[in-house]
Order: structure tokens, then C-alpha cells, then sequence
């Protein structure tokens, strides 16, 4: 069992040394979030929830291409129309309404745009906040495009009222009256400014836009970086229910400079290397766990795919761990965001170092090779003689032509980090059992530790036991594993384990067995051996078993530790465990079947002498009442008596007491009531008929 434990240890040491370093590397948009959109947007009721809701789901499987997944027309046109057409819907009720219009294309024949528009432009004259001119403008722009016209009386005094609202450290504030300022609000206003651009055609002054340019210019210097050159939007929250998240700031601010790019004359004075790193932080966030954060990666990277500043292009390692042994490829992937071929371009491995080794670099400017067929660059790796270990390899992309270079951004150069494996040369393995006489060797035995071995040794306590070996990498370099260590088990299962420290180019253990008579709690008998070498880049790493040795340790003094119980195995908690018998209680003694039988007959007697007392005196109804009123009470009293005698039937059978008193309560009143009604009846029709 110890064996299986110590394969379990080396297999997580590799396993987790690749997964932390294929976390960090940055891939486009993959299979992965096109699962996770049809698993986040389901709809209830072909509906998705709010309107608001409802755009972000279909925005989001629109740029996913799985728009034809659900068919939510119905019910969701359904409540466009209903909000289109009414009269207290608030301009974000109308804008988020037109948004999802705009992607159902619904049947709004009976809706009055160019109402819409009124409602929204005398929104737009008395807004003084920033929600109220990013609805009203939005909504505006999303009327335009549905075909109305839509003409603003001051465009320029919107667009200064907008602008007064902004920071000298390009935030924005929400409203005039002391509103702390905000990255998140600088994306609404840059946002709500390009609409207002689209809506007034020429009647904004470009002077005023290029204010706009200098206050995004200054919004970017404030952008905030990880060590890896990703780079995101955050606020200071200063309330817990303003709280917003980096990922949902950064994509408003995307959101807001890509669309004031597209209406704005020249380009944006934004370097590309920020445009990237906004992508990869987009990219680095992996699959979003919820249907919100889905749609702002999602929304936030088409913004990104397509752009007037610039389009990243993502440069990616396909695999992060290599082999030497089987020779393979060293591939780089340059696609856009969501993995489009990017353009002719050249990638060029301009350094490559081995983290082991400080100081020069070992590759330097190595050109890439090009898959026309995979679209993918490729390096073979036997051409660069590299050893096993830990790699950063810098990369530089360039474009092939200009236009293409102003087109797109890669950033400059690019790092990552890989590992490469090999088979671990394991050579000059010995074991010795050497005298305390100054270490005069007793025995000696050599060692293949390219398998098992099956050697059996012995020694007392006044000898020593000595194991080394030489480990070298498939360039003869002497290398170091993570994990190399000693097992002895005593045939009771108790075991001692003893690290092995390399000296010069050599792997040495020395034990001295007087020393460690107390740790071995002066267990003579035998011992197994079991040797472990084991390192997330050494593919022929091993728990090998090497033999035993037959100890003769002297008898412990009176005081001496008591070994260890031996360990409970793991996997008998899940075996069969002993049968449980249980003896219950032996049932008394019953009364034979035929006393029971004659004592039910008994019971039935007591009814039939009550029928054949009917019988032999004889129905009378000459009395029972002949008007309807006196006859219904009649008919109800002999009806309640016959519903209680059904109730002691069920309570016999079926009800417990509780349930049948409840019943008795509802009946017993009313029994009383239509029998008192009944017998009055009788007592009055008697006394007339004596008195007659």
C-alpha cells in the first residue's frame, strides 16, 4: 500500500507543476465558453427574466453564433411590445426594450416610434444624471436605426452637459450633486458621447471630441497591471452596494472607448501594447460562472475583435510541457480573440532560458516555422539542444506589411514558461555494508536501478549501510529531482524514511545503524528497500524495490519506545463489513383463531336483535313530516346520525382519534341543531293531534 501512496505523491508533483503553468497561459476564446453559454442561458417559460437579462443572453449567443438555440420570439416580443407601447415605461424600460428589438427583429407595426422618440428626447432636456443621458441618447440612437427620424434640438448642449461631468483624471461622476467619480461611469459617458455623435451628424464640434480623445488618454494612464502585462479597470468602492467588479468595469470602459473610436475622425492615442493587455485580461478570466460575467467577457472581446485603435492579436503556447524524448514541436498559435486567423506575420524566438540557469540566454533569435495547412508556427525542438527543466521563451511577432502593422497590436515581445522532459540517465548505483572500523567495506553489491532487484543483505548496529547513484540529464548536466528518498519497512509494517542529498555529481546516503537503534525502536528482523526518485520533468521516474537487509539490533532497555500500531488500511472502510443479526422480541401469546371468530360473531349480535326488533314492531312513516322544511330537517337528522356511525366506521379502520374528533366536532353540532329542529317538529305535531 505504501508503494501505491508514494506513485500517488510523484504523479500530483507532475500533475500539479503542468497545471499551474497551463493556468497562466492565455488562449482565445474556446469550445469551453460556448458550452458554458448554452448551460448559463436557459430560458424559463421561453423567456429569460428581465429585458435586461433577456439582452444579455441573446447579445451574448448572438456573437456566440448560437442565436438559433432557443426560440424565445414568442414570449420575449411578447414583452417588447407590452413595454414599447406603454405609457409609464421608464427610458431604461424603452432602452433595454429597442436593444432586444434590435436582435428579435419582433413585429412592431403598431408601435409608435416617433412617440418613443418624444417621450425619450424629453427625457433627454431635463436629464441631469449620467443613467438618464446614457438610456435616454441609447435609446434615441436604437429609434434612428429602427428607421424614424430622430432630430435633437441642442446636441452640443447635451453633449457639454455630459462633459461637465467629467474628471481631470478621465472618471467621470454619476451627477452634479457631489457624485463620487467612476471608472464604470466613464464607460456610460464615453458611451452615451458616440451615440450622441451618431444621433447629431456634424452639429458637434470636433474641438469638443478631442477634449473627449485627451480625457481617455488620461483614463489609460490610470489602468491597472498585473506582473504579466495584463491590464484592467478598477474603482475605488467606497459602498458596498456600488460594488462592481474589475471585469464588469473594464468591459463599460471598452464598450464605451471602441464605440466613441468608431464615430471620432483619426485614431485613438491608445498604445496597443493597453489594447492587449485588456484582452488578455479578458482571455485570463477563463470560463465566467455566471451568466453576467459571461456576457461582459463576451460582449467586452467583440468590441475588441473589430476596432478602429487596434485589433490584439493573442499569442499562445498549445502545449506547455514538452518532450524530449519523443521530439516534440515547439507550436505557437497567433489568432485573434476568438480565434480567427490573424495575418501573414513572422514569430521569432528571440530568447529562450533555462530557469536553473542565471545569465546568458541559452536560444537566441530563432525564426518560426509555418504551417500553411494548421495555419500555426512550429519549432523543432531537436534542432535546439535543449535540456530537461524549466524554459521562459520570449517571442516577437511582426507583421508582414504597414497597414497591416497599424491594423493590429501584439504587444511586443512576449513571454512563457514550459517545461521540457527526458529520460534521466541513472548510472553507478551501489550499495555497501561498511564496518565501523573506519569504513572498511564488508559487502558490496551493484546496482540497476533500471528495475527491480531482489538483493539481500544483512548488518548488526555496529555497522553502517551506504546507497549512491549518479543522475545525469540527456546532456550529461547532473540533475537534481525533486523527490529522492529512502524507504526501510520493517516486515510489522513500520516504516522510516530518510532523504537522499546529492555531494558533487553524486546521490549519497550513509546510515549508521548504532545512531538509529532508538528510531528503529530496536527492531531486529528484516527490512524492505524501496528507492523513490521522482520530478515533474523526468519521465522515467520510479519507486523502485531493491531488496532487504536482515538487521540484528540489541534488545531495547526497559524504557525504550514502544513502535507505532500499524496503520489502519484506508480501503477496508469500504469493504463488507460483518453481518449485523438482530433478534426481535418474541410475540406473546394469542388466544386460539376459533375463539376469535365466535367472540366476532358476539360482537354482530347485539345488530341483529336490533333488526329483528324493527322487524316485529314495524317501520312507522305515517309521522314523518310531509312539508318541505320539517321533511328536509328530517331527512339531514337521519343523514348526520348515519355520517357519525361512517365516522366510527373510518376511526375503526383508518382514522386516528385526533382526526376522527375533529370530525366529530364538524358533525356533532350540526346534529344537534337539525335533530332538535326534527324532534320540535314532532313534539308540536303530537300535541296538535292530542288536542284534536
Amino acid at each position: 500500500m505504501s508503494r501505491y501512496r508514494g506513485i500517488l505523491v510523484l504523479l500530483a508533483l507532475i500533475c500539479s507543476s503542468s497545471s499551474i503553468h497551463a493556468a497562466s497561459i492565455v488562449r482565445p476564446i474556446s469550445e469551453s465558453h460556448l458550452s458554458a453559454a448554452s448551460e448559463l442561458f436557459v430560458p424559463v417559460n421561453e423567456s429569460f427574466g428581465s429585458l435586461e437579462n433577456t439582452y444579455e443572453a441573446l447579445r451574448t449567443l448572438e456573437i456566440l453564433g448560437l442565436e438559433k438555440t432557443y426560440d424565445v420570439s414568442r414570449a420575449t416580443c411578447k414583452a417588447v411590445v407590452e413595454n414599447l407601447g406603454s405609457s409609464s415605461s421608464t427610458a431604461k424600460d424603452l432602452f433595454f426594450a429597442l436593444k432586444v428589438n434590435s436582435i428579435l427583429k419582433c413585429e412592431t407595426e403598431s408601435i409608435n416610434f416617433e412617440g418613443i422618440a418624444s417621450k425619450l428626447l424629453a427625457v433627454l432636456k431635463t436629464a441631469n444624471s449620467l443613467p438618464d443621458f446614457y438610456y435616454s441618447i441609447g435609446g434615441l440612437l436604437l429609434v434612428k436605426k429602427q428607421g424614424s427620424e430622430v432630430i435633437l434640438p441642442d446636441a452640443a448642449g447635451v453633449f457639454h452637459s455630459i462633459k461637465a461631468l467629467s474628471q481631470s483624471d478621465g472618471r467621470w461622476r454619476y451627477d452634479s450633486n457631489g457624485a463620487e467619480s467612476s471608472t464604470y461611469a466613464a464607460g456610460l459617458a464615453l458611451e452615451a458621447l458616440a451615440g450622441l455623435v451618431s444621433l447629431a451628424d456634424s452639429e458637434v464640434d470636433q474641438s469638443m471630441i478631442g477634449v473627449v480623445k485627451n480625457d481617455i488618454g488620461k483614463l489609460f494612464d490610470i489602468i491597472k497591471s498585473y506582473n504579466d502585462g495584463t491590464l484592467y479597470f478598477n474603482d475605488k468602492h467606497f459602498h458596498t452596494n456600488d460594488y462592481r467588479s474589475p471585469l464588469e468595469i473594464s468591459a463599460a470602459v471598452v464598450r464605451g472607448v471602441t464605440r466613441f473610436a468608431d464615430v471620432s475622425s483619426g485614431r485613438l492615442n491608445i498604445p496597443g501594447s493597453k489594447i492587449l493587455g485588456l484582452a488578455k485580461f479578458f482571455l485570463s478570466i477563463g470560463v465566467p460562472g455566471s451568466s453576467k460575467d459571461l456576457f461582459h467577457q463576451i460582449d467586452s472581446l467583440s468590441c475588441l475583435e473589430n476596432n478602429r485603435i487596434y485589433i490584439p492579436l493573442i499569442i499562445s503556447l498549445p502545449a506547455t510541457v514538452f518532450s524530449l524524448t519523443s521530439r516534440d514541436q515547439l507550436k505557437v498559435d497567433v489568432t485573434t480573440v476568438f480565434g480567427a486567423a490573424a495575418p501573414p506575420l513572422t514569430v521569432k524566438l528571440v530568447h529562450a532560458f533555462n530557469s536553473n540557469l542565471e545569465g546568458k540566454p541559452i536560444i537566441e533569435n530563432q525564426e518560426l516555422h509555418f504551417d500553411k495547412e494548421n495555419s500555426i508556427h512550429y519549432l523543432n525542438i531537436a534542432s535546439l539542444n535543449l535540456d530537461v527543466g524549466k524554459y521562459k521563451f520570449i517571442f516577437e511577432v511582426s507583421l508582414h506589411d504597414l497597414e497591416d502593422e497599424n491594423k493590429y497590436t501584439t504587444g511586443g515581445q512576449t513571454s512563457f514558461s514550459a517545461f521540457f522532459t527526458g529520460l534521466i540517465n541513472i548510472s553507478k548505483g551501489e550499495i555497501a555494508i561498511l564496518n565501523s572500523d573506519g569504513g572498511s567495506v564488508d559487502t558490496i553489491e551493484k546496482l540497476d536501478l533500471s528495475k527491480d532487484s531482489s538483493l539481500s543483505l544483512s548488518a548488526n548496529h555496529l555497522q553502517k549501510f551506504r546507497l549512491s547513484f549518479q543522475l545525469t540529464t540527456p546532456l550529461g548536466v547532473t540533475f537534481k529531482p525533486h523527490q529522492v528518498f529512502l524507504k526501510l519497512r520493517h516486515e510489522t509494517k513500520v516504516e522510516h524514511i530518510f532523504v537522499i542529498d546529492s555531494s558533487a555529481r553524486q546521490y549519497k546516503l550513509i546510515l549508521d545503524f548504532l545512531g538509529l537503534v532508538e528510531k528503529f525502536y530496536y527492531l531486529s528482523g528484516k527490512y524492505d528497500i524501496e528507492l523513490t526518485i521522482g520530478d515533474a520533468t523526468m519521465e522515467n521516474s520510479f519507486l523502485r524495490a531493491l531488496g532487504s537487509i536482515e538487521l540484528d539490533l540489541p534488545d531495547p532497555p526497559e524504557k525504550a519506545a514502544q513502535p507505532p500500531p500499524p496503520p489502519a488500511d484506508p480501503y477496508l472502510r469500504y469493504g463488507p463489513k460483518a453481518e449485523i443479526t438482530h433478534i426481535f422480541r418474541e410475540p406473546e401469546k394469542r388466544p386460539p383463531k376459533e375463539l376469535s371468530l365466535a367472540f366476532l360473531v358476539l360482537t354482530f349480535l347485539p345488530l341483529i336483535g336490533f333488526l329483528i326488533g324493527l322487524m316485529r314492531l314495524g317501520l312507522n312513516l305515517k309521522l314523518f313530516p310531509s312539508s318541505p322544511l320539517p321533511a328536509a330537517f328530517s331527512i339531514l337528522f337521519h343523514a348526520s346520525i348515519a355520517a357519525v356511525l361512517l365516522l366510527y366506521g373510518l376511526f375503526w379502520f383508518k382514522l386516528d382519534l385526533f382526526t376522527a374528533l375533529k370530525g366529530l366536532c364538524f358533525l356533532g353540532p350540526f346534529l344537534v341543531f337539525v335533530g332538535h329542529r326534527t324532534l320540535s317538529h314532532l313534539a308540536s305535531t303530537s300535541a296538535k293531534l292530542k288536542a284534536s
